[in-house]
């Protein structure tokens, strides 16, 4: 399991190129609508290349933001977007495909949604984040005619929208509270270190 946490994203680009490279053999059971929401699996692994091959992620977020800290471990990121990116989109493909199209819907916000956050913190810190590219260059442009061409269809109803924002949103904001309390406890245990005289070499 430590070398599965450790090197997972390495694994990560053979098995997008295998997921597209099935396109061709489903093309003609599969709807357009459908072929787009599976596609949002293999580009969001992509987008993981860019983003935390060498632990690129790690070291941006524990330098920039935990200033040295540790804000955000191996484990987090593993659990994050293996089971957490991964199954969801899974979940979401699965679900548009046996239940409703509309379901489809989480997955391309999903990108939707990371892509503008990625965006939002690169214009608020005026610097490249690990991510940006691929989010630029894959996630808006294959998202955003995704769901394009999901508007289109009259089975999807606005509550679907609500539903793939909404939770796309929802997982934005609840990573950076849960990052940010990790944050807040570091100055914490720090602050109450130099009350008691302890530095941090000491330890």
């Amino acid at each position: 399991m430590s070398n599965l946490i450790k090197y997972w994203v390495y694994g990560t680009l053979p098995a997008a190129l295998l997921l597209m490279g099935l396109l061709p053999a489903v093309r003609s059971a599969w709807s357009v609508p459908i072929i787009l929401v599976y596609l949002q699996l293999p580009i969001y692994m992509l987008h993981q290349v860019e983003e935390h091959t060498s632990d690129r992620f790690l070291r941006f977020v524990n330098q920039t933001i935990g200033h040295g800290k540790e804000v955000i471990t191996l484990t987090e990121i593993f659990w994050i977007n293996v089971p957490g990116v991964w199954g969801l989109n899974l979940l979401s493909f699965l679900l548009a495909y046996t239940f409703h199209l509309g379901l489809g819907l989480i997955s391309i916000y999903l990108c939707l949604v990371n892509a503008v956050t990625h965006l939002i913190f690169s214009i608020v810190q005026k610097q490249y984040n690990p991510g940006l590219l691929t989010a630029l260059f894959l996630f808006l442009p294959i998202s955003t005619f995704s769901l394009i061409s999901m508007t289109h269809r009259p089975e999807v109803n606005l509550s679907f929208h609500i539903l793939g924002i909404g939770l796309a949103i929802l997982i934005q904001v609840y990573l950076i509270i849960y990052f940010r309390r990790k944050l807040l406890k570091i100055g914490q245990l720090k602050a109450q270190m130099k009350i008691a005289g302890i530095q941090e070499s000491d330890l």
